[in-house]
């Protein structure tokens, strides 16, 4: 069988003709045949696309962690061996195959630039170790970190920054790996209490803490330097006079990085200070790192609110200037777009899976040069 005529094109007009198309559309052809692939893989093709070309920016799903699922479920989370991501410019829903890792029970839990990291359990079933896997799912390549007990896994959570810099963090310690280490680094966290939704932000960690009593919560800013821990750093509580009530006015709040040096505070608006005072809204506040200014980034269309007043909590996720809501029997996730051209809020429907449950993710930038 004759190879199609654009077989026989001299390399520069081919490089000429993909280097036009976008990102999303290089990604697509790779899959057309051996000779695109091998062509959209070079190292020199990449490089040049990579300059000329935005990343993509998507939203990455993290599904249940197997400990909550039977076993039915059990075994089609380890069989799909894929990554649900959503394209909110085009408003479309892709999957990413990742049977290339060899691990089962692969289970993301963050991304910076490009990379993803999975937790990987060994194909041994007789191993319970856990690894954290490094990945750039569109070159297929992965690289294993250190292996860390199961009960990392379970309780730790996992921050990434652009530096390959990598941390587990709990209430209790915090584990440190960087790409100049060879093995993982112990500290202690000496956490008044577990930290909610902890985010890396150039060289500071910051994590809300809980330090009221059993009967009501009392949530505070709490940030640590992360290129000082070998120097028994602790944790310092952020708290300025002006600030006032700003935590006290919502309920369930959570971190969410934002753009550039700044830090997003989301959850219920009350409708007052009292013990279980119903809120009216889901509230975005946003944090000047810089300044330590406060100011008011988004709230929730009542229509859209309504869905969420009927669920005792919610998730949120993703970052900038884009964070995602679900919650339970809903269905669909509430978008904060702030980039697109379609206003600040729609829903995102046709959720993958049985579309019931609380959906959690990141945000993932697709790029082609991205190392592990």
């Amino acid at each position: 069988m004759d190879f199609p005529p654009i077989y026989h094109l001299p390399l520069d007009s081919l490089h000429q003709i993909f280097s036009s198309l976008p990102l999303r559309q290089i990604i697509i052809c790779r899959a057309v045949s051996k000779f695109f692939h091998h062509f959209l893989t070079s190292p020199s093709f990449v490089h040049s696309v990579s300059s000329q070309h935005p990343p993509l920016y998507l939203l990455a799903l993290r599904p249940p962690h197997h400990r909550h699922l039977h076993h039915a479920q059990r075994h089609h989370v380890s069989s799909s061996s894929s990554l649900d991501v959503f394209d909110p410019d085009l408003n479309q829903w892709l999957k990413f195959p990742l049977e290339f890792i060899p691990f089962r029970l692969l289970h993301p839990v963050a991304s910076c630039l490009g990379l993803i990291y999975f937790w990987g359990e060994s194909s041994d079933s007789l191993d319970s170790s856990k690894s954290l896997v490094v990945c750039n799912p569109l070159t297929r390549q992965f690289r294993v970190l250190p292996q860390l007990g199961s009960a990392w896994s379970r309780h730790g959570s996992v921050l990434v920054d652009s530096a390959n810099r990598v941390m587990v963090l709990t209430e209790l310690a915090a584990l440190y790996f960087s790409g100049t280490s060879k093995n993982w680094l112990k500290f202690s966290s000496n956490l008044p209490s577990k930290p909610r939704s902890p985010i890396l932000v150039s060289d500071s960690v910051y994590a809300l803490c809980d330090v009221g009593s059993p009967w009501r919560n009392q949530w505070k800013l709490y940030s640590c330097n992360l290129t000082k821990l070998t120097t028994s750093q602790t944790w310092t509580r952020l708290e300025r006079q002006e600030w006032k009530d700003v935590f006290d006015i919502l309920k369930r709040p959570r971190l969410v990085r934002g753009v550039g040096n700044r830090i997003l505070m989301i959850g219920g608006l009350k409708s007052s200070f009292s013990l279980n005072s119903p809120c009216s809204t889901i509230l975005i506040l946003r944090l000047d790192l810089d300044t330590l200014d406060w100011d008011e980034a988004g709230r929730m269309p009542v229509d859209m609110f309504k869905c969420f007043q009927e669920s005792s909590k919610f998730k949120v996720f993703g970052g900038g200037d884009r964070v995602c809501f679900s919650a339970k029997r809903i269905g669909k996730l509430a978008l904060w777009d702030r980039c697109g051209a379609v206003g600040d809020w729609r829903w995102i429907d046709k959720m993958p899976g049985n579309g019931d449950g609380l959906y959690r993710g990141f945000v993932f930038e697709g790029r082609l040069t991205s190392l592990p």
